[in-house]
């Protein structure tokens, strides 16, 4: 692993590195916030997965966590979006491809020797923090859209890996929306019965999560019809599943939206974490 760069925040440490990674077949970037806490004793982690054509920077520099991290004694992480380089497959569009992983394991051409986003958030880039930083086996994780979609579905897939969940705005039920059925067709193929274990929809009816869940969506987000936040409410109704989904008047899509909410959040987790 390589520290591309470090920075002193809030009495932290905020770095970025980058490290050969086997699941994606090329080199990764990816950021970690270690609060003050973490120089004296193992820490909490809190993944945050960011949304489309989003790197690792966007939600470090603009979604305001560290701060509140910094006074619960959290660590966050935060992963790229996808594979890149060269030799990476994309596609013109930005919502396919480089910026757009979509936190699956693709099983078609050309995507997948490289788009094996589930795999790295889930296994390898964890076990990669966890042997380089100062953390402990306590992880939550949360989400930005695209990222939430993939907070939401990681976590309901992975009960005993993760002991908190919440997303701002996700994608809720990418198999009937155009965010998600473009996607999972090409990266999964046509058979809509392989697209099932990445909509966040379906799980949480089928499965449940073992805890409550935190859901802060906009209300006046330009891509609600994308989204389609009502359809992970109901099933969380219709499952009984404990939680708050929070519609948020006047908010739309932006990190203006994630980074007024990231405090509730950030403690939501720290409760559940430590």
């Amino acid at each position: 692993m390589e520290v591309v760069s470090e920075n002193r925040n809030f009495g932290g440490r905020q770095i970025v590195a980058k490290h050969p990674s086997e699941a994606c077949g090329c080199d990764m970037t990816f950021a970690v916030y270690l609060p003050p806490q973490a120089e004296e004793r193992a820490v909490p982690v809190l993944w945050y997965l960011s949304g489309l054509t989003c790197t690792h920077e966007n939600a470090m520099t603009k979604g305001g966590l560290q701060e509140h991290a910094a006074r619960h004694g959290l660590a966050i992480v935060y992963p790229d979006t996808s594979p890149r380089g060269e030799t990476v497959a994309n596609d013109e569009a930005y919502d396919l491809g480089q910026g757009a992983g979509f936190y699956v394991n693709a099983s078609c051409d050309p995507w997948k020797p490289n788009f094996q986003m589930y795999d790295y958030v889930t296994t390898e880039l964890r076990g990669l923090v966890e042997r380089t930083f100062p953390v402990n086996e306590r992880h939550g994780i949360t989400g930005h859209s695209m990222g939430g979609h993939g907070a939401l579905t990681i976590a309901i897939r992975n009960p005993d890996r993760y002991q908190s969940l919440t997303a701002f705005a996700p994608i809720t039920n990418p198999t009937r929306s155009d965010w998600g059925r473009k996607q999972l067709s090409a990266y999964l193929g046509d058979d809509e019965t392989a697209w099932a274990k990445y909509d966040a929809t379906l799980l949480i009816e089928e499965h449940g999560w073992k805890g409550d869940i935190l859901i802060d969506q906009g209300a006046s987000d330009q891509f609600l019809n994308l989204l389609m936040p009502e359809s992970f409410s109901a099933a969380m109704a219709r499952r009984r599943q404990p939680g708050q989904f929070r519609m948020q008047r006047g908010y739309d899509h932006s990190y203006y939206f994630v980074s007024t909410f990231a405090g509730d959040h950030v403690a939501w987790h720290a409760e559940r974490l430590t």
